[in-house]
């Protein structure tokens, strides 16, 4: 080395070596990079260059070598004997390069620079930047309260360098803090281990009904750049100001229905309870919002109402009508009368509206009944039934027309052949009666339907008899009796032929007369046209006394 050379060097590590420099340059790294701090300027190096060596100059004024590069050699050699050893090195350029920068590294560094004819030193300032690690809300809101200041969040932008800046928006718009529906407090913190700083800003809202579906947003700002981070939006919270009542049931309501009770208010949340009345008497409790009536009736018609529990003012109310249907059938149930009785049967109802009355017997539609004098027919089941909307009423008469038994027809006529007869023995009564004859007889035939009853037996035509039948039930006992004729055959017969002869008799009598009318009638025509009765008894070749004897003869037919 030049002796020149050394002896400046000397005088400049030691600190009393004067050396003129221009204006301090500037570099920035971000954190955890490689700094490169250049030297000189970043001009390439003079073609005397001897050597070149970096050194700190620290805040407290203390300098701290950190290596030396021969011009003409390829290593540097390393002086920093603290963290620095393995983190500095230099390029081609003579530029001082430091690894894993970190805010420690915010020093001047000065470059000397020694020619074999001069000794130059230039100073860099390095400025360490680190975005801020993470942009988060902490301490969200489950919910905002209507016209009260309300916690929102508090972000936070942790570990920069230079702190960030924190903005708040609502829907897109800047928030600006008034002290009053916007409050907004910020505040930075610094890692005395790191030297980072965390950035926190809390807000509060003083919130609307129509905020319900704002969103807001926290907006972190670092070095002409931004982070979002948006949140869900938030419920606002608000007392209830009204109610209302539902009746959940069909309609009309009707008597054995199940009726609801809903209450509902517009606060939010929606109240977990409501205290309901009847005609301003509390209702026991049930369940959050309902109320249930079931199979209701005619006595729970009237006024309801719903309330807040904390806020009583806070209600609601609604009328219930319950429409009811009675009847009563007088007399009902089963009902023995005598044949021949009146009967007076009433219908009453008692309902809301106009009941439909219909009646049925046996199943079988009719009119109203009305009985004057009970006949076995009006026996059987009568229905009244009453409708009115969905509500339906029946009562039921079970008519029993009982009488002792009464002979109505006892008849004979011819069976199929002529050694026997058919006897019919008809009756009336209830119970249904039982026939005794008072002969043997087969083929027995009966039949009992409304009270009548009808027996037909076969007889053997032997000898003249008289027959009993007789007619029995518990009420009463009836006979009637009829007779037969084993000959009634032959002599029917008999008789037939002598009206045959009869009357075959006055028909040929008859013609005869016939005949002579008509000769007579004949020759009384001639005698007119010819002039003389004479002409007409010449034509017939009979005498005037023969036709007078004619005329007599037919008379006397």
């Amino acid at each position: 080395m030049n002796p020149t050379a050394l002896v400046a060097l000397l005088l400049w590590t030691s600190g009393t070596f004067l050396t003129v420099t221009g204006k301090a340059q500037s570099v920035s790294a971000w954190y955890g990079d490689t700094i490169v701090v250049p030297c000189p300027g970043g001009n390439p190096p003079p073609e005397d260059l001897m050597f070149v060596k970096w050194k700190i100059d620290r805040s407290d004024g203390t300098a701290v070598d950190l290596l030396v590069k021969q011009h003409r050699s390829s290593q540097a050699t390393i002086q920093a004997t603290d963290g620095y050893a393995q983190r500095v090195g230099i390029d081609d350029r003579q530029s001082l390069l430091i690894s894993k920068a970190s805010l420690r590294d915010q020093h001047t560094y000065t470059c000397m620079v020694v020619t074999e004819s001069n000794l130059n030193e230039y100073s860099v300032a390095v400025r360490v930047h680190k975005k801020p690690s993470s942009v988060e809300i902490l301490d969200e809101s489950e919910a905002l309260t209507k016209d009260k200041l309300t916690q929102v969040g508090t972000c936070v932008a942790a570990e920069a360098n230079p702190a960030a800046a924190i903005t708040w928006r609502k829907d897109g718009q800047p928030l600006e803090a008034d002290g009053e529906g916007v409050v907004i407090a910020s505040s930075t913190k610094l890692d005395p281990t790191t030297g980072l700083s965390t950035t926190s800003s809390s807000l509060q809202f003083s919130a609307t009904k129509a905020d319900a579906h704002s969103v807001f947003t926290c907006v972190s700002t670092y070095e002409g750049s931004s982070q979002e981070v948006h949140m869900d939006p938030l419920p606002v919270h608000y007392p209830s100001e009204k109610a209302s009542l539902e009746i959940v049931s069909q309609q009309p309501i009707e008597e054995g229905d199940n009726v609801t009770l809903r209450c509902q208010a517009d606060g939010n949340p929606p109240p977990s309870s409501y205290f309901f009345y009847f005609q301003d008497k509390k209702l026991p409790e049930q369940s959050s919002d309902t109320y249930s009536i079931p199979s209701i009736s005619r006595e729970a018609s009237g006024e309801y109402k719903c309330s807040l529990p904390e806020n009583k003012e806070v209600q609601a109310s609604k009328r219930i009508y319950v429409n009811y249907l009675d009847l009563v059938l007088r007399p009902s149930g089963r009902l023995v009368k005598t044949v021949g009785h009146l009967l007076t049967v009433k219908v009453e109802k008692n309902s809301t509206s106009d009941a439909l009355v219909s009646w049925t017997k046996d199943g079988r539609m009719v009119e109203e009944p009305a009985f004057s004098s009970l006949t076995y027919g009006d026996a059987g089941v009568y229905t009244c039934q009453a409708s009115m909307g969905r509500l339906t009423r029946s009562q039921s008469l079970e008519l029993v027309v009982e009488g002792s038994p009464v002979i109505t027809s006892l008849t004979k006529h011819q069976a199929n052949d002529p050694k026997h007869q058919v006897l019919v023995c008809e009756a009336e009564g209830f119970p249904e009666p039982t026939f005794k004859w008072s002969i043997s007889y087969t083929n027995e035939k009966s039949s009992y339907a409304n009270g009548k009853a009808v027996h037909n037996v076969t007889v053997v035509l032997q000898a003249n008899l008289t027959i009993f039948c007789n007619v029995s039930n518990k009420l009463g006992e009836v006979f009637s009796t009829i007779s037969i004729h084993p000959d009634i055959q032959k002599r029917s017969g008999e008789k037939e032929d002598e009206v045959a002869v009869v009357v075959a008799v006055a028909v040929a009598v008859a013609l005869l007369l016939v005949v002579t009318v008509g000769i007579v009638c004949w020759f009384w025509r001639r005698k007119s046209r010819s002039g003389s009765f004479r002409t007409h008894a010449a034509h017939t070749g009979h005498t005037a006394e023969e036709t007078k004897q004619l005329a007599g003869n037919s008379e006397n037919v």
